[in-house]
């Protein structure tokens, strides 16, 4: 065969085959709508089943403005005065998943006749940066039924 003619057939080829493709592409594109651009705002989450894991960018920014709960341990508690009037033992979640009770230990000395009572979380005026009981002293609460755990 003569080169001339292999050559034109293989640059015929390739220019065919890069009409082809173009034109593929091209009816492709109005075929099917594009897909939206990705954008820093989308973000893929695993999911497991219908729940997903994680959370969102959302929640975590509430998260960054709330507390930790192991901050709140063994933090102090005071009154409305200023005085100190115990130290948070424990928390408490309800089924909903809400902070229920604040177990507060008002007795005690290096965990010698602890003293621990249930406060509904409700009663504090607030419990972070600084746990604050209104109108509450440590004998009102070494008055209180100790707490036990179930």
């Amino acid at each position: 065969m003569n080169t001339r003619y292999l050559l034109g057939t293989a640059l015929l080829c390739a220019i065919g085959g890069l009409y082809s493709v173009k034109g593929a592409h091209a009816q492709a594109d109005k075929a099917a709508p594009a897909a939206p651009a990705a954008s820093a705002a989308v973000v893929h989450v695993p999911v497991a089943g219908h729940a997903v894991l994680g959370v969102t960018i959302e929640e975590q920014r509430l998260v960054a403005t709330g507390f930790r709960a192991s901050r709140l341990l063994k933090q102090d508690v005071y009154n409305d005065k200023g005085e100190k009037i115990g130290k948070i033992d424990d928390l408490v979640v309800a089924p909903d998943g809400t902070l229920s009770i604040a177990v507060i230990n008002v007795g005690g000395f290096l965990g010698l006749a602890d003293h621990r009572v249930a406060v509904p979380v409700r009663q504090f005026e607030h419990l972070a940066p600084r746990a604050v009981l209104p109108n509450a002293n440590k004998d009102q609460l070494k008055a209180l039924p100790k707490f036990e755990y179930a």
